[in-house]
């Protein structure tokens, strides 16, 4: 998969790893509460210096979540956000047992607490995201096919 250049230049292209699970009620998904912005997918930048979407992808889930044993990574698809223009490049990642809810410290902005746990997949995140995470769940429900 190449990416525009000027995607990248721009800082408008954001790589977008996604941690799946089974759960009781179906397929969840991790999400965090960031202490700022609400709730969210772990998503960054894609830098120049990346050498691939998938890459960038477990590049953002080890700052944000503190992740780094990840069996699998396959690229999913692309996703124009409707949000400045950004384009999310989505790559599901399978990941070993990890715990039910954690939290981890990233340097990101100067340091937060990020409380990471799972979101059933199926079900609407919390009012208190950002509209374009919202619609991020939605994308990726439609392209694995998941039912609300």
């Amino acid at each position: 998969m190449n990416i525009n250049k000027t995607l990248i230049e721009n800082r408008k292209a954001k790589a977008c790893p996604l941690v799946l699970r089974q759960g009781s009620k179906g397929l969840e998904i991790l999400v965090f509460q960031h202490p700022l912005a609400g709730v969210q997918l772990v998503k960054g930048t894609i830098e120049p210096t990346d050498a691939s979407i998938e890459q960038a992808a477990l590049r953002e889930l080890a700052e944000e979540s503190g992740i780094e044993d990840v069996s699998r990574v396959s690229y999913l698809n692309e996703w124009s956000s409707g949000y400045e223009g950004q384009v999310w490049y989505f790559v599901l990642c399978d990941c070993n047992a990890l715990p039910e809810q954690w939290t981890f410290y990233t340097q990101d902005d100067g340091g937060h607490e990020f409380e990471f746990y799972w979101h059933s997949l199926s079900d609407s995140l919390s009012s208190q995201s950002h509209p374009v995470f919202e619609r991020a769940i939605c994308h990726v429900r439609e392209a694995l096919a998941v039912n609300k």
